[in-house]
């Protein structure tokens, strides 16, 4: 009997990712122009990308606990994906920094409603034999809303240049569109696995302390990456610096993101069938490749040549790293070990930025790169004695 693998939900799902990426990477390419447009300092961009940021990954660990603690994902993902919708509109109607600050809040704090319950629902329709496959052709579809939004983008302000407002208004249509779609997920009826608690803004802090040996090990080597993997607008920023337009940065960035959508639901496929680690691996040892050449890259098909490569390994390591964690972890607790992951990544994330942006002024862009490149062949090694991705829970 042949078993439907990409299931009803995890279609409708993916296309609401998909959706809501069309929305945000619309304003992507335009979000620091406004910003300054209406008074924003650099500086306070800055702060405001880092307080959102911050937002977003603590309350990704708290709602990720407080879904597996109540037993419910479809409330968190529709709750979640509104806050999104209703963020775009609100940053072109208040121009006061206070009102921007509250928006964009309100765009992360969507975010970190919805990521550890959306993960636990895909997982909840896969297998442990087909969890590569589910998470990265969600990523696949995910990815793809990151090429249409910018080139949306691209059309509108060629036909209405420095028309910024406008577009923040337009960007809230596929936000609704994606609400609209999360209606149609019929969340499975489950018995509750575990008795219900008070969930504490921190409590994803004591998951780690409980979780099993196997998380601990595989999330210390990701957050370890994550510490020395700055944002791709340092990649973007060595394309500019190179001498190229704008309009070749925005068409790299694209560009990118459709390789990075091609090759995730193949590589999800691939997963399943040799094992996930040597995908994530393989995964790092290109980024390495990607970082090493970044330092030294100058000509444009360099360029693009390298992107083609970073596009590969974000396909091989954003939605395994997922899947892997969702089969090494409890089922009654996936919302909970995504959560908490995902909370310890942003800040990571936020420290790379920080961290790569004073090594580039203090040492270069070429010793930025070389760093990141070095750790991530430290990582793989790591990676290489971890144990394999085998789920002992029920």
């Amino acid at each position: 009997m042949k078993v439907n693998i990409i299931t009803r939900t995890v279609w409708i799902l993916s296309f609401v990712s998909l959706l809501t990426d069309v929305a945000s990477e619309m304003l992507y390419p335009v979000m620091p122009i406004y910003l300054k447009s209406i008074g924003f300092s650099i500086v306070l961009i800055g702060v405001l990308e880092g307080f959102a940021e911050a937002t977003a990954g603590l309350s990704k660990g708290y709602f990720g606990s407080l879904s597996d603690n109540i037993g419910k994902r479809l409330p968190f993902v529709q709750i979640g994906y509104a806050f999104s919708a209703i963020s775009k509109p609100m940053m072109a109607a208040f121009i006061y920094p206070v009102w921007i600050f509250f928006a964009r809040t309100i765009d992360r704090l969507g975010k970190g409603i919805r990521t550890g319950a959306r993960d636990a629902l895909l997982s909840d329709e896969a297998t442990p034999q087909t969890k590569g496959r589910v998470f990265g052709f969600h990523r696949s579809m995910d990815t793809f809303g990151a090429v249409l939004g910018p080139l949306l983008a691209l059309l509108y302000l060629y036909y209405h240049p420095a028309n910024y407002k406008s577009l923040f208004f337009l960007a809230f249509l596929p936000g609704v569109l994606a609400i609209l779609f999360s209606f149609l997920i019929k969340e499975k009826q489950k018995e509750q696995l575990q008795p219900r608690t008070k969930t504490r803004f921190l409590d994803f802090f004591k998951y780690w302390k409980i979780s099993p040996v196997a998380y601990k090990k595989l999330v210390t080597g990701l957050l370890i990456f994550t510490l020395f993997n700055s944002s791709d607008v340092f990649l973007l920023l060595k394309i500019k610096e190179a001498g190229f337009s704008d309009a070749i940065v925005i068409g790299v960035y694209i560009f990118y993101n459709l390789i990075y959508a091609l090759f995730s639901y193949p590589l999800g496929i691939l997963a399943d069938r040799i094992g996930m680690k040597k995908i994530f691996v393989s995964g790092l040892l290109l980024f390495a490749i990607t970082y090493i050449g970044m330092a030294y890259a100058e000509s444009k098909l360099v360029f693009f040549a390298l992107f083609f490569l970073y596009g590969i390994y974000a396909a091989a390591t954003e939605g395994i790293a997922k899947a892997w964690i969702t089969n090494i972890s409890p089922k009654e607790k996936t919302a909970t070990a995504i959560g908490t992951y995902t909370a310890f990544q942003s800040i990571a994330t936020m420290i790379a930025s920080s961290f790569a942006g004073l090594i580039w002024f203090r040492f270069g862009a070429g010793v930025a790169f070389a760093l990141s490149a070095i750790i991530a062949l430290v990582v793989a090694v790591y990676t290489v004695f971890i144990p394999s991705e085998v789920k002992t829970w029920s």
